[in-house]
C-alpha cells in the first residue's frame, strides 16, 4: 500500500501539523540569539496552532469515520503502516494540544534562565509525539508516538525543574515506561490475532472473553498510570511539583488526556466485553479518585501541590464518564478532558506568576497579593470558579453531563461522588480567599507588579474557552456526538459475545 489520501485538497494536513514542530525545532537548534530563539519557538507553535483551524472548520461532525485520513505502507513484512486519522474526540484533543504550545511558550519567557534552546527544542518534540498520538491509526506508529513524548517530558523536568527534579523525573519515567511495556503487549497480542497492526482492524471484532479480558488488563494499566486514576498517582504531585511551569500546563493539559483518550480509543471499541464486565471496579476507582484527591488538595499549602492532587480529582469524572458507558457520561467525559486541560493549565500558570514574583509557592506568603495585583486576581478568581464547576464556566457543563450519565446508570454511584463536589468548592475557594483577599503582613507585598502585557495575553485565550464552553458548548457536543454514539455501539457489542 503506497497510497497518500486526505480530504484537504492534496495537503496531508495531520503529517503537516505532526511534523512541524520537528522541523522548528532543527531551526531553533540553528540559533544563537536567546531572543531570538524564543520569539521564533513562539512564531512556530502560534503558526502550528493557526495551521489546526482547518481541522475545525472541514471537520464534518455528523458522521463517526475516521477524516483527514493518510495511509503509506510503512514497515510492509510486519503490516506496519503510517495511518493517520481523526475524529471528533481526537480533534477536540489536536485543537487543545496546539492551542497550549504557544502559551507555555509565553509563561517560559522568563522563567527558564539556563539552558533556552534545549528546552524550546524539548516542547518542540514533545508537541510532535501528543499530536501524533491523537492522529495515529496504527497501533504500532501510536506506541512510537506515545514513547517519544517521555524522553523530552522527562528532560524538562530533570533538567529545569525544582530541587527534588531528578527523582521527580526518574519516578515519571519508570511509571510511564512500566505502563507502556504493558501496552506493548497487549497491542502484540492483537496483532497475532487480527494479522494487522491497523486499530481499525482490531476494533468491533468479538474477541474471546478471556482473551479480552488479559488485554483489558494490560491497557488499564497502561492508562490509568497515564491519567493517573488511584492508586497509579502517586507520580503526579511530584512530578508537577517540581516540574517547570510550562512543563506542569503540558502534563496536565495535555498528557494526563493520553490515558482517558486510550480508554476511548482502546479499550471501548476492542476490549467491549471487558470493559462492561470490568467496568464496576473502573467506577468505583473513579469515584475514590474524585474524594481522595478532593480531600488531599483541601490538606495541601503548596498551590501546585493543591493543583495537583485536584487534577487527580478532575480525571476521576473524566474516567467516571467513560465507564459509565452512555452518551450523557462520555460526551461529559470529553468535556471534562478538555474543560481541565483550559481550567487546570491556567491555575498552573497562574501558580507560576506567583513562584516568579514571590520565589514561593506557599499559600501563607501569596496571601493577600490580590489587594496589590487586582488583574491578576480577577484573572485567578475566574480560573478557580472554573475549577470548582460554577455554572456559567466550561466545567459546570462537562461535570453536569457525567453526574447525569452516572445518575442514569446507579444512583448510589452518583451519591458517593457529589460530595466531591463539594470538596472541591472547598479547597478552590480556601485558595482563592487566601491569595486574593486574605490578610498578609508581609510588606513587599506592596511593591508587587499586576500582570504585564504578555502575561495577560498567555491567559486571555484560557478565559475566552472557559466562558465560551461554558455559555455556548453545542458546538463541542455536536462535533464529538456521532463519535460517542458509535463508541457506544462499539462497546455494546459485548452483549453478543457468548
Amino acid at each position: 500500500m503506497t497510497t497518500l489520501s486526505t480530504i484537504t485538497s492534496g495537503l496531508p494536513l495531520l503529517s503537516v501539523l505532526i511534523f512541524s514542530p520537528l522541523v522548528a525545532a532543527a531551526g531553533a537548534a540553528l540559533i544563537g540569539s536567546e531572543r531570538l530563539l524564543r520569539w521564533w519557538t513562539l512564531a512556530c507553535t502560534t503558526g502550528i496552532a493557526a495551521l489546526s483551524l482547518p481541522l475545525w472548520w472541514r471537520f464534518n461532525p455528523d458522521t463517526a469515520d475516521f477524516q483527514f485520513r493518510e495511509q503509506v505502507a510503512w514497515i510492509p513484512f510486519l503490516k506496519v503502516d503510517y495511518k493517520l486519522g481523526i475524529d471528533g474526540i481526537s480533534l477536540l484533543l489536536v485543537l487543545l494540544t496546539t492551542l497550549i504550545m504557544p502559551l507555555c511558550v509565553l509563561a517560559s519567557w522568563n522563567y527558564i534562565k539556563h539552558r533556552l534552546k534545549e528546552f524550546m527544542i524539548c516542547l518542540l518534540v514533545m508537541e510532535t509525539a501528543m499530536i501524533g498520538v491523537f492522529c495515529a491509526l496504527d497501533a504500532i506508529l501510536f506506541f512510537v508516538f506515545w514513547e517519544a513524548m517521555l524522553i523530552p517530558m522527562t528532560l524538562l523536568i530533570g533538567v529545569w525543574g525544582g530541587p527534588r527534579k531528578i527523582y521527580a523525573a526518574i519516578k515519571f519515567f519508570i511509571y510511564t515506561m512500566a505502563g507502556s511495556i504493558f501496552l506493548l503487549v497487549a497491542l502484540i497480542a492483537l496483532r497475532i490475532k487480527t494479522g494487522s497492526f491497523a486499530l481499525e482492524g482490531m476494533m468491533g471484532q468479538n474477541f474471546e472473553p478471556g482473551l479480552q479480558l488479559w488485554v483489558f488488563a494490560a491497557f488499564f494499566l497502561s492508562f490509568a498510570i497515564k491519567v493517573p486514576m488511584f492508586p497509579f498517582h502517586t507520580w503526579l504531585p511530584a512530578a508537577h511539583v517540581e516540574a517547570p511551569t510550562a512543563g506542569s500546563v503540558v502534563l496536565a493539559s495535555v498528557l494526563l488526556k493520553m490515558g482517558t483518550y486510550g480508554f476511548l480509543r482502546f479499550c471501548l471499541p476492542i476490549t467491549p466485553y471487558a470493559t462492561q464486565t470490568l467496568a464496576p471496579y473502573v467506577l468505583a476507582l473513579s469515584a475514590i479518585a474524585i474524594l481522595y484527591g478532593g480531600f488531599t488538595a483541601l490538606a495541601q499549602s503548596d498551590l501546585k501541590k493543591l493543583v495537583a492532587y485536584s487534577s487527580v480529582s478532575h480525571m476521576g469524572f473524566a474516567t467516571l464518564g467513560i465507564f459509565v458507558l452512555n452518551a450523557s457520561g462520555l460526551e461529559g467525559a470529553v468535556l471534562v478532558m478538555i474543560n481541565h486541560g483550559v481550567t487546570t493549565g491556567a491555575l498552573f500558570i497562574c501558580v507560576g506568576i506567583i513562584y516568579e514574583r514571590l520565589h514561593s509557592r506557599e499559600l501563607a506568603a501569596a496571601a493577600g497579593i490580590g489587594k496589590f495585583m487586582p488583574v491578576f486576581a480577577g484573572f485567578f478568581g475566574v480560573f478557580c470558579l472554573s475549577s470548582l464547576a460554577f455554572p456559567g464556566t466550561n466545567s459546570f457543563i462537562g461535570e453536569f453531563l457525567v453526574l447525569a450519565g452516572s445518575f442514569a446508570r446507579s444512583q448510589v454511584l452518583t451519591i458517593c461522588v457529589v460530595p466531591g463536589v463539594v470538596i472541591a468548592a472547598a479547597y478552590t475557594l480556601r485558595m482563592l480567599q487566601r491569595v486574593a483577599w486574605g490578610g498578609t503582613s508581609n510588606p513587599a507585598h506592596s511593591g508587587l507588579k499586576d500582570l504585564e502585557f504578555r502575561e495577560i495575553v498567555t491567559l486571555a485565550p484560557l478565559l475566552v474557552f472557559v466562558f465560551w464552553i461554558g455559555l455556548h458548548p453545542q458546538p463541542f457536543v455536536r462535533v464529538m456526538h456521532a463519535t460517542v454514539l458509535h463508541l457506544l455501539q462499539q462497546a455494546g457489542q459485548a452483549a453478543s459475545v457468548p
